[in-house]
């Protein structure tokens, strides 16, 4: 699944690869990209939209620095969202010192539960 991601959102950010600016237009096409890859990786419709909603607003109108190309900035947008949406902290497991933690493992047929395991 997280390949899969990585690769929609690689794709997405070499569409801007080239551009001047970030416009309206070339950040819809990217995001597009974006859009599809996470509904394929089962976020919710709803969190997937307010996302690229969130995303698009900062993205567009922004003046690229010199230094940095419009897919870097975008990019970092995106980091920036994904940080914000998903928490800026890991809060790690509290797991039992003594005995045994149960764990319960859920996700689509084929995400990967039982390799997680090995």
């Amino acid at each position: 699944m997280f390949e899969s991601l990585t690769e929609a959102l690689g794709r997405a950010f070499r569409k801007l690869t080239g551009k001047g600016v970030l416009t309206e237009r070339n950040i819809d096409e990217g995001l597009r990209e974006v859009r599809q890859a996470l509904l394929a990786a089962d976020v919710n419709f709803r969190v997937v939209k307010d996302f690229i909603e969130s995303v698009k607003q900062k993205a567009i109108g922004q003046e690229i620095v010199r230094s940095v190309k419009p897919e870097q900035q975008i990019v970092k947008i995106v980091y920036d969202e994904l940080v914000r949406l998903m928490g800026p902290e890991y809060q790690g497991l509290s797991l039992k010192t003594d005995g045994i933690s149960v764990i319960m493992m859920v996700g689509l047929q084929g995400a990967g539960k039982t390799l997680s395991l090995i």
